[in-house]
């Protein structure tokens, strides 16, 4: 297809696609989807070889948010039979932390339910972050607390932090129709004071919310401009309890298609799967790996995922290989401090420059609830297997049917006597 063979020569020189060529990435059909996968798969390998960044979320503070985001399962007024507690102590934090360290992450990211930190909370994170970096040599640490003031960022980046998450999640029209409580403009000037703080600013999106693809497209666009180190892409969980819980509208191929077009805009950027791989990719996810650079192991905020095992084998089987610590994540340009696609002079480190750097940065509270926190968005289960069979092993499901049978909350872990999965 001359539309792949634009788009490769495009992401190989950092070079913006139109917008019509990302709409056609996500209008291709299903016989095209390999050649989609082989083509964006050449320019990941390009950036990326062929490492895969593990990350692991810290669900700090669960549970109780004032925001009313309507993906998320720790929202204002959700039934949702989630996990509630408060803040973990920094020790407590350390040692789920030391877990997923333990099982290959890279990067530990610290989220909290809630708008935004007090001065209190930024305290109180502060001394966790410390704690985790004295105990654990060489981790990148990513905070995900919602809503920084004035000030925040800064105060975070003194203590340790590489990175902040904060996700735009959809595109600025469609916005208002997903939460109410806060604003489109509130997570971009987030993600604008983690940047201008020298924080490694992660943020990405959610997809399967009922939007249309030229939402995922201004969103994805939007994003390039804020120029991320990083860009999760979340498929909603849709949870019970939730306003969203009967919007089941993704499959494994549109899946794919999204993660190529992101890649198509974004080439040189860390584009992590996020929450709900598992339940949407299900036996599709080693293709996703010629996509993204980057995922999750083990369990999300609030929703069980794919035993952390079974996500080694994965990368494993499939050809790739753990990104070690010793590595950084970006390619030269960007470490040194460049951005998303062209911009090469951008302030702030890249990725993997700084002692530890980020994962999933930028953006999560006020939306850092179940959700989207730290890039990993509302819970991302295939929590069915009782402790982690590979997605897809449960009773077959007729195709383009809910798959509620993949979607379980978390019950280990943080906030817990169980050992985490890692």
């Amino acid at each position: 297809m001359d539309l792949l063979n634009t788009l490769v020569d495009k992401g190989l020189r950092r070079e913006l696609p139109t917008r019509e060529e990302a709409l056609a990435v996500l209008a291709t059909t299903d016989d095209e989807l390999l050649d989609v996968v082989a083509a964006a798969g050449k320019v990941r390998r390009h950036w990326f070889g062929r490492r895969v960044k593990l990350n692991y979320l810290v669900n700090l503070k669960s549970g109780l948010c004032p925001e009313d985001c309507s993906y998320c399962s720790q929202r204002l007024g959700s039934k949702a039979d989630i996990l509630k507690y408060t803040w973990l102590k920094p020790d407590e934090a350390s040692q789920a932390a030391a877990a997923g360290l333990a099982g290959g992450a890279k990067r530990v990211c610290l989220v909290a339910s809630g708008r935004g930190p007090t001065d209190r909370d930024v305290d109180r994170v502060s001394e966790t972050i410390k704690t985790i970096k004295e105990q654990n040599e060489g981790v990148e640490v990513c905070a995900c607390l919602g809503l920084l003031s004035d000030g925040q960022a800064e105060r975070l980046r003194e203590a340790g932090a590489d990175a902040y998450n904060h996700n735009l999640n959809t595109s600025e029209g469609t916005y208002g129709d997903i939460t109410t409580t806060h604003t489109y403009a509130d997570r971009v000037d987030t993600v604008q004071k983690a940047h201008a703080a020298g924080l490694s600013a992660c943020s990405g999106l959610i997809a399967g919310m009922g939007e249309s693809d030229e939402d995922l497209v201004d969103v994805v666009y939007s994003l390039r401009e804020l120029d991320p180190d990083s860009v999760p892409v979340n498929f909603l969980i849709p949870f019970e309890g939730t306003p969203l819980a009967k919007e089941w509208n993704l499959t494994p191929q549109r899946c794919l298609r999204i993660l190529a077009m992101v890649r198509f805009v974004c080439p040189d950027v860390e584009v992590r799967i996020a929450g709900g791989r598992e339940v949407h990719l299900r036996s599709m996810q080693p293709l996703a790996l010629h996509l993204a650079n980057s995922i999750f192991l083990g369990d999300y905020l609030t929703s069980e995922g794919q035993a952390g095992k079974a996500d080694l084998e994965m990368i494993a089987d499939a050809g790739f290989e753990v990104e070690g610590a010793g590595e950084v994540t970006l390619p030269e340009h960007r470490a040194a401090g460049g951005g998303c696609g062209s911009h090469t002079d951008t302030a702030g480190g890249g990725c993997g420059s700084h002692a530890g750097s980020h994962t999933d940065t930028a953006g999560g509270g006020c939306g850092s609830h179940a959700s989207a926190g730290c890039g990993s968005h509302q819970d991302a289960g295939c929590g069915s297997h009782e402790g982690g069979g590979v997605c897809g092993t449960a009773a077959a499901v007729p195709a383009g049917e809910p798959r509620t049978d993949l979607v379980a909350v978390r019950r280990r872990g943080a906030g817990t006597d169980l050992a985490p999965n890692a």
